[in-house]
């Protein structure tokens, strides 16, 4: 069975250094765009960063862009999203999302198609 397994999450200071990964097991990550979105509490989910299947476009919003930074690992079938210099309002449940795609596309899908979530992890800037 395929599923999504995010970690990494926790509680760190602001300034400070987080990488999460997401285990995306029974999933060929070239079929498929990858996006990480968060969620704060009582807030819209909202797109974070984003890699076509070929890894050719990637796409930060601006509020993390020379912050964070998505990466795949093909044959460990793992995502990760490097997040630097935290600031408290990165905080919320951050979550992994796949989109299925044509094999290596440059694609980057709408957020209504991203059909596979995970079930987030925690992260918490605080001092």
């Amino acid at each position: 069975q395929s599923q999504l397994v995010e970690s990494g999450g926790g509680l760190v200071q602001p300034g400070g250094t987080l990488r999460l990964s997401c285990l995306a097991s029974g999933f060929s990550l070239e079929s498929y765009a990858i996006g990480w979105f968060r969620q704060a509490p009582g807030k819209e989910r909202e797109g974070v960063s984003y890699i076509s299947a070929d890894g050719t476009n990637v796409h930060n919003v601006d509020s993390v862009k020379g912050r964070f930074t998505l990466s795949r690992d093909i044959p460990k079938s793992t995502v990760y999203l490097q997040m630097n210099s935290l600031k408290p309002e990165d905080t919320g449940v951050y979550y992994c999302a796949l989109a299925s795609t044509y094999f290596r596309s440059s694609y980057l899908p709408l957020y209504e198609e991203y059909s596979y979530w995970g079930r987030g992890t925690q992260v918490t800037v605080s001092s």
